[in-house]
């Protein structure tokens, strides 16, 4: 566990904290949060829709419909939201008006998306299958409108102008800029972005859906915890536009009748694998929460709280874990594990597969039920996780609560 520690302290580490850090990566990272609460909303929709009870589905059938507007108005426009929102936080990080970065990048992405033999709208381009193209026609969009500005390459207007009228002009020329370059890519040259974007993320859209690939994430995300940095926020610029993709084309399965075609959906990781927090520390609490130390005892009950909504950074620097061999390789074990028997149970068709987005700070056993839209089965295995986790914890625990306890014996200084 040392050497593992060491090589992500020297070399990993400072990749992924200058990989976070990032302005593009901050930009996407802020901007797939900012549309999360929308597919709340859908979410929310779908449980009514698929309730699980008997009779509910020929009940609802002639108002499914109706149901399924809010759904798609989310989940069918997941690209266009995603579009805006990094365009808008880019701007606002190159100090431009934001509203204006964010109008500009969404003009260029829905021209993409236009049939042309139609003359509407793709509407799989406004949703999972956009969402990349969303994100790198954003990032583009904007640092061009950067460029250009930087060298003057833009209509200004005297200062006698009202504000709003001399943004509107100083926006004209990246937009006819970009309007034209799209134009002739998507349409007169005939490049397919989207396509072209998909191939290009198909590793990655391939590889989080894998075991092997989803227990990789899990390994690097309780590795950063580990050495006090936040692994989820960390990988979330990279992971969370998949993740996200995965739980629309989810979405859309089930409102086809379709089999769901992932397991690693959106919810999947902060609700099977982060039981009370990241590294299931839930489970710690559980097991010291009548510890003979009194230190122990006090952060273990303080943090239970918490926990119950996903929240762990009492437990977490309290006890602490970070640095320390004794918690470090259960709270490591515990995600690799929760994650691995998780994906498995859900593969091998035991468990519904995520197809409803929940806050992360929903309960444990009730995130489970409410992600998968009423597994009875998940509530189930939510509370066998717990369990699980906390059988993995206690020979780590009690061999700390001795050690504690020897040192207090023997009138040693506890650090």
């Amino acid at each position: 566990m040392t050497k593992v520690t060491g090589f992500v302290n020297r070399w990993l580490v400072p990749f992924l904290t200058a990989l976070s850090e990032n302005i593009y990566m901050s930009a996407i990272r802020t901007g797939m949060v900012t549309v999360v609460p929308l597919t709340i909303i859908g979410g929310m929709f779908m449980v009514f829709s698929y309730l699980p009870l008997p009779g509910w589905e020929a009940r609802i059938e002639k108002h499914l419909p109706l149901l399924q507007v809010p759904v798609t108005a989310t989940f069918g426009m997941l690209a266009v939201f995603v579009c805006f929102a990094i365009a808008y936080d880019l701007g606002k990080r190159f100090k431009q008006e934001a509203i204006t970065s964010g109008v500009l990048a969404t003009v260029v992405f829905l021209l993409i998306q236009v049939d042309v033999k139609e003359q509407t709208l793709t509407m799989a381009g406004l949703g999972s299958q956009g969402l990349f193209t969303a994100i790198l026609v954003a990032l583009g969009s904007v640092r061009a409108q950067k460029l250009m500005l930087d060298h003057g390459a833009v209509i200004r207007m005297p200062e006698s102008v009202p504000a709003a009228v001399q943004e509107s002009f100083l926006s004209l020329t990246p937009m006819i800029a970009l309007v034209l370059v799209f134009w002739v890519i998507r349409f007169v040259l005939g490049v397919d972005i989207n396509a072209a974007v998909q191939t290009l993320f198909k590793p990655l859209m391939v590889g989080l859906n894998t075991l092997p690939g989803i227990l990789t994430y899990a390994f690097l995300v309780t590795m950063l915890w580990s050495v006090g940095i936040n692994g989820d926020n960390t990988m979330d610029a990279i992971v969370l536009p998949v993740f996200m993709s995965y739980l629309a084309d989810n979405v859309a399965a089930v409102q086809a009748g379709l089999p769901l075609p992932y397991v690693t959906a959106n919810g999947f990781f902060t609700t099977f694998a982060n039981v009370g927090g990241t590294g299931a520390t839930i489970a710690l609490a559980l097991v010291l929460i009548n510890s003979r130390d009194a230190g122990y005892r006090k952060v273990a009950r303080l943090s239970l709280p918490t926990q119950v909504f996903q929240i762990n950074e009492p437990i977490f620097y309290g006890m602490p874990i970070v640095l320390n061999p004794l918690f470090m390789v259960p709270y490591v074990i515990s995600a690799l594990v929760l994650t691995g028997s998780s994906y498995l149970l859900i593969d091998w068709g035991i468990l519904r597969k995520p197809f409803v987005n929940v806050p992360w700070t929903t309960p444990p056993v009730i995130g489970h039920y409410l992600v998968t839209g009423g597994d009875w089965k998940a509530a189930v295995w939510g509370v066998c996780s717990i369990l699980i986790a906390m059988g993995i914890y206690w020979p780590f625990a009690k061999a700390a609560e001795r050690q504690r306890m020897a040192q207090v014996a023997a009138d040693k200084p506890v650090v």
